[in-house]
This record gives structure tokens, sequence and C-alpha cells, in this order.
């Protein structure tokens, strides 16, 4: 085997072993969307209650209220920031998975193409070695040495040929030789967007992880009462938003009829409430918000993207006021969350960490707007 093929081959190898190497950087995962509209994140924890009196005494108070107040406020956050680096996360997951596969396919046709090109080498050698086998004279030499002329212009005939032929190996193996070098160097390039890919999802994750710490140690730090009190604000919080939606008469002209794809849709929506929400995950145990919606969508034969924000960019637009089951409401003014309309002014989708995909009011949450992953 020439010093050419090794190298090229050694390429091949290489791509394969990388691909396996960065595929299977990350840990698969899902990804939430806050469960109120975002704010600037703080820079600092909000103050906790001070500590109340010991149950026994009589004198014991509830925390005010504005302090469990700020502390929603800030798990809104922390918890936001959380749903966004999951959407970079998703987004560089998905980037990665499709680059992978180009990666393979390359290394693929780089060692398809220089099996053409050995096989290009050898049948141009074989030409050689029968024009050496004639002795190479000219063809003035070879007539006047010839006893039998029709057999010399025979002969000159198929020089003729193999010298044509020779001339388009050449051709092919100079084409076969640029093509397989062109391989080589998209293989190469896909390789750095795929390791670039890997930093992303690296940056992403750390961030999530980030995130949701600080959320759950600032609600480790409340006593069992302050947390009861908090979900219990986060419940009239989302009531009152939801009330406010309906107090605009939305749902009086909201009346679009589920076709037979929206149904399957939103059946399987459905079928996954009260499983956990996790970060980048997609099923079947666990789902993050888009991975819920682009799950319940391709068991409806329509795939979408993976992410929230991809979702809002990609699909059909359609008003709130004409959207119907199956629909995906996207949240948020950076589409950070996404849900799936089920009618009667109700969503199923997957909130945050330490959350279950549950039944919620449409308008607990700030509408960005409405897409249609069915509208072709």
């Amino acid at each position: 085997m020439g010093r050419g093929r090794r190298s090229v081959l050694a390429v091949a190898v290489t791509v394969v072993c990388a691909v396996t190497v960065l595929g299977a950087s990350g840990t698969a995962f899902a990804s939430a969307g806050p469960d109120r509209a975002p704010t600037q994140p703080a820079t600092t924890s909000p103050a906790l209650p001070s500590s109340s009196p010991s149950p026994s005494s009589p004198s014991v108070t509830a925390p005010p209220d504005k302090d469990l107040e700020a502390v929603r406020t800030k798990l809104d956050q922390l918890y936001h920031d959380a749903a966004v680096a999951t959407d970079a996360y998703n987004a560089a997951e998905e980037k990665a998975q499709q680059q992978s596969a180009e990666v393979v396919g390359l290394s693929q046709k780089i060692v398809e193409q220089q099996r053409k090109l050995d096989d290009l080498k050898d049948r141009a050698g074989a030409a050689a070695r029968a024009q050496y086998r004639t002795g190479g004279l000219p063809p003035q030499a070879q007539l006047l040495l010839s006893n039998d002329p029709q057999q010399f212009l025979d002969g000159a005939g198929r020089v003729l040929e193999g010298e044509r032929a020779t001339s388009g190996l050449l051709q092919d193996m100079t084409h076969a030789q640029q093509d397989l070098q062109q391989y080589a160097s998209d293989a190469a390039d896909r390789l750095q967007d795929l390791e670039a890919n890997r930093k992303a999802k690296a940056t992403a994750q750390k961030r999530i992880q980030q995130r949701i710490k600080e959320a759950e140690q600032l609600q480790a730090r409340l006593e069992e009462r302050q947390r009861e009190r908090l979900a219990q604000l986060e419940r009239q919080a989302a009531q009152q938003a939801q009330a406010a939606w309906l107090d605009t008469g939305i749902l009086k002209e909201i009346g679009g009829s589920a076709t037979e794809a929206d149904k399957k849709a939103v059946a399987y929506a459905t079928a996954q409430i009260g499983k956990p929400y996790e970060w980048g995950a997609e099923g079947p145990k666990t789902y993050d918000c888009s991975g819920l919606t682009s799950q319940a969508w391709a068991a409806a034969g329509h795939p979408v993207p993976r992410t929230s924000q991809e979702q809002w960019k990609q699909l059909k637009h359609v008003s709130v006021k004409d959207m119907r089951p199956g629909d995906l409401i996207i949240y948020f003014g950076d589409a950070s969350h996404v849900a799936m309309y089920v009618g009667d002014g109700r969503i199923v989708h997957a909130p945050r960490p330490g959350r279950t995909v549950t039944l919620a009011g449409a308008g607990t949450m700030p509408i960005l707007g409405v897409v249609r992953p069915d509208a072709d």
C-alpha cells in the first residue's frame, strides 16, 4: 500500500474515531421553561425571611409575603436562565448529531474513493505494462518489421484504442484524487464544527447546572411552612394571570377544530402527564418543554424542530384567536418555553426542574405567539 493510500485511510480512521469521541460527550437531558415572565437576573440572592419563633411559641407569625415574593421572583429568574441555556444545549446537541452523521458519511466516501483510485491505478499500470511488451517501437518501425501489413493495421488500431483508454484512465485518476482531497477537507471542517458544538454544549450544560443548583439552594434555605406559602403564592400568581387572560374574552374567539394529526399529538402529550421534567430529555420517562412537544408531533407524523426557539422560527405562525388543540404556544420574549394547547384555555407542558408534565392555564405565562406544526 502506497504512502498516499495509507495517509488517506488514516484520515478516514481518524474521522470515525473523532466522531465516536465527540458524539459521546455530554449527557442526554432536557429543557424547561419558567412559570412566570422573566426579568433581569438579580446579582445577589434575595434576603430570606428572618427565623420565626418556635412552633410551640404563641407568638408565631407568618413570614412577610413580600419577602417570599422576592424569593419567587429570584427563582423565576434562575429557572428562566436555565431554560435559555437548555435551549442552547439542545440546539448544540441537534447540530452535533447532524454533523456526526455528515462526518461518518464523508469518511465512508473517503474509503470508497480510495478504493476507486487504487483500481484506476491498477488499470493504468496494466495498460503501461501492455505497452512495454510491444517494445515501445514507433508505428513506422513496427510496419517495416511486420510480415503482415493487415495484422499491423489491426494492431495499430488497438494501440490507438489503448492510448485513448490510458488517457481516460489518467483523467479519471486525476478527478478521483481531487474528489478524495475534497472529501478529506470537508471531513476536517465538519470535525472542527463538531468540536465547537461540543464546547457550546459543555458551556450550556455548566450554566444550566449552576442555575438549578442556585435555585435548589435558595429553596433549601426556606422552612417548611415558608415553602408551603411560596407554593401558594405561585398558584395564586398563575391563577391571577389565567383569569386576566380569560377576562379578555379570548376564549370566546378560539374555536379551531383539531385535525386527526392534532388529536394524535394531544393524546401523546397528555399521556405523559405526571412524568418528571428533566432538562435535555425527550422521553419516554422524562421530558423538557420542547422535548415533550417535539416528541408529541413526531408521534403524530409531523416532525418539528427540537428547541422552542427553532419551533418559533420555523413553524407557521397563527393568531391566538385562530389556534386549535395541537398548536404550540411559545412563551416569553426570547421563546424560551413552549407548551401544547389542548382546548378550553388549557395547555399541557413540562414546566421546570422539580416539576412534572402537567395541565395548566394557557394564560399563566406571557404568550409570545402560536405556531402550527401541521399547517401544510
